[in-house]
């Protein structure tokens, strides 16, 4: 999310974390300690929130000592969800019950004792550990990468687990803090949210290891072509976009490609040309609606602008050609940005 800082009134991106009794915030997602934290006993939530007119989907979340944190989401959806379970955390604190986000987890319990930076070590074994391999699925070619069946298999068989039930769990577990990535349409998916459980159990549902040797490419018949890293991966998306220029602050149509692995937004001339004109890192970065552009010619638009911010805190801004496609954008955005390299 993006956060208002308390002292210069400026807007940074970071990793936002909804505990049982408050939200941790870190400057990025690999940090081990938080840059502070809101205890949410006591506080209050505001959505939406007006008091930023240029910046869309606010909301305010107020503390027990009257002090006002502002966050922004990168669209409506994701700020709902982050209000719903904030509401639902100060509700538990208030009635003194446990909050869980998802009720599965009360179901069943992982042992305590499991350490999943441990497990991930073992998991990474070259000699006992999960076999990476190349598979193919849908004129893919995924490189370095294992099922979501042979990690279940490898837990029940190393005793990690009790049945294949707490291994959903525990998988789920090492994706949602980065020891697994999800290869692949399938596995994506259920990763977003749009499956029963995070993780799954098939054999058609690709992952990797963050720091192994990953990369998928189309099938083809000459085994000799070397693709180049910046272009290996999959297009998600692509379409024309109003970017605006850094130096001149002025404002030209670009072709946008987007490509999942490794997470790249490359944008090339319109009229024509193989060879692209930039190209922006996503992996890291946080992407938001915006109203207005500082410092650069208004156009006459209605909610279709947004901003990309990358890790190295770089703006750039463009524009969509609807409200409608700037929100397909932003997903499709946020969801390289998560899981590719």
């Amino acid at each position: 999310l993006l956060m208002q800082g308390s002292m210069f009134n400026t807007w940074k991106p970071m990793w936002v974390v909804l505990l049982e009794d408050g939200i941790e915030f870190y400057k990025r997602k690999a940090d081990n300690s938080p840059k502070g934290m809101i205890p949410l006993k006591g506080s209050s939530i505001n959505s939406p929130c007006q008091d930023f007119g240029k910046r869309m989907f606010v909301f305010k979340l107020t503390a027990a000592k009257q002090q006002d944190h502002f966050f922004q989401a990168a669209y409506l959806e994701e700020r709902d969800a982050w209000v719903r379970d904030i509401k639902k955390a100060i509700r538990c604190i208030d009635g003194g019950q446990r909050f869980a986000r998802k009720s599965t987890r009360k179901s069943v319990r992982l042992p305590e004792t499991i350490n999943l930076s441990a497990l991930y070590l073992s998991m990474k074994d070259p000699e006992k550990g999960i076999k990476e391999l190349k598979l193919e699925k849908d004129n893919k070619v995924f490189n370095h990468c294992f099922t979501g069946i042979a990690v279940i298999d490898w837990l029940v068989s190393s005793n990690a687990i009790r049945n294949r039930k707490e291994g959903l769990m525990l998988a789920s577990s090492l994706l949602s803090e980065g020891y697994l990535q999800p290869a692949g349409d399938t596995s994506k998916a259920a990763a977003e949210g749009l499956s029963d459980t995070p993780f799954l159990d098939l054999s058609d549902a690709y992952y990797y290891f963050p720091d192994s040797g990953f990369f998928c490419e189309g099938n083809s018949s000459d085994d000799d072509v070397v693709l180049k890293e910046e272009f290996r991966g999959i297009v998600v998306k692509q379409g024309c976009l109003l970017k605006q220029g850094h130096r001149r602050k002025n404002w030209k149509v670009r072709k946008f490609v987007l490509r999942d692995d490794p997470a790249y937004l490359h944008y090339y001339d319109p009229a024509g040309g193989e060879e692209p004109l930039g190209a922006i890192h996503l992996r890291g970065c946080v992407v938001t609606a915006v109203e207005d552009m500082p410092d650069s010619k208004k156009y006459d638009v209605d909610n279709i602008l947004f901003e990309i911010i990358t890790a190295d805190e770089i703006h750039y801004y463009l524009q969509a050609a609807s409200s409608t496609e700037r929100t397909e954008w932003i997903k499709a955005i946020q969801a390289v940005a998560r899981t590719g390299k």
